[in-house]
């Protein structure tokens, strides 16, 4: 009640004069998703979400973001640990490590995995000596998403426990308890809402991802091309046509949606 309250006095100190822009603002993020919703034909929606390519689009999306979310969890969660428990300096410069992908333009990325994982790339010379090929394969659509999709599990889970702190670790250690029983029994349960929070925008992002995913792994049907890829070529003249692209586009606004509610959810109860 204090905190509506307060809330409600404090728009009230605010000039009037910045109503202006901030409801152009706010009418520039939503206009054009009710624009886009606008476009939508309710009619042959069902028909154009289980169209072949549009199956095809989305069960290569929702399976490829589901392998990145399970390997940014194996290889997220210590790092976010290590980060949480690191002293100031290191953290700060593991902590800037992990959020150069949130800044880096998506393209950029894809080009970097490229030049890594590609023929005459440090680590394409050593897995073409094994025989194994990454560009342009399923397997470069999860390494593309785990790339961009990783510093949001990291980051949230790292303010999670930072959040917390560490004295309830150290009276279970001094109590007895071992690094994994504390790790378990203790540490993991306390950021259980930011761990959550970040795998739901962890798999959020996979599912997102264009950029990366188009210059390393490609756009190959049934492969490569995720939903983003199937929406891009829809609109400029290939593969699925427009109106699947808009109801594609609408799926994808849907899962975004859902995934800020389920954040939100999460935090009030973390909150409580």
């Amino acid at each position: 009640m204090i905190r509506r309250r307060a809330g409600a006095h404090g728009t009230r100190t605010l000039p009037r004069v910045l109503v202006v822009p901030a409801v152009l603002g706010l009418a520039l993020l939503v206009v054009p998703l009710a624009a886009l919703v606008a476009r939508v034909d309710w009619a042959t929606l069902p028909a154009d979400i289980t169209s072949p390519d549009a199956l095809s689009a989305l069960g290569l999306s929702l399976s490829t973001a589901v392998v990145a979310t399970l390997g940014c969890l194996v290889l997220g969660a210590p790092l976010a640990l290590l980060i949480a428990r690191s002293g100031p300096r290191l953290a700060a410069v593991l902590r800037a490590a992990v959020t150069v992908p949130l800044v880096l333009p998506p393209m950029v990325g894809g080009v970097a995995l490229l030049y890594l994982f590609g023929r005459n790339g440090w680590g394409g010379i050593l897995l073409a000596g094994i025989g194994v090929r990454l560009p342009f394969t399923t397997t470069a659509v999860v390494i593309a998403q785990v790339f961009v999709a990783l510093p949001f599990l990291v980051l949230s889970l790292e303010g999670a426990l930072r959040a917390r702190g560490s004295g309830y670790e150290v009276a279970a250690a001094s109590l007895g308890a071992g690094p994994w029983t504390v790790l378990r029994r203790v540490t993991l349960p306390l950021a259980a809402p930011g761990l959550v929070a970040g795998t739901v925008l962890c798999f959020a992002r996979a599912m997102g991802e264009f950029g990366a995913t188009a210059l390393f792994a490609g756009n190959a049907p049934g492969v490569t091309q995720t939903m983003p890829l199937a929406i891009y070529t829809a609109f400029n003249g290939a593969g699925v046509d427009t109106s699947t692209a808009v109801a594609l586009s609408l799926l994808l606004l849907v899962t975004s949606i859902a995934v800020l509610v389920a954040v939100r959810a999460w935090r009030f109860g973390s909150v409580r």
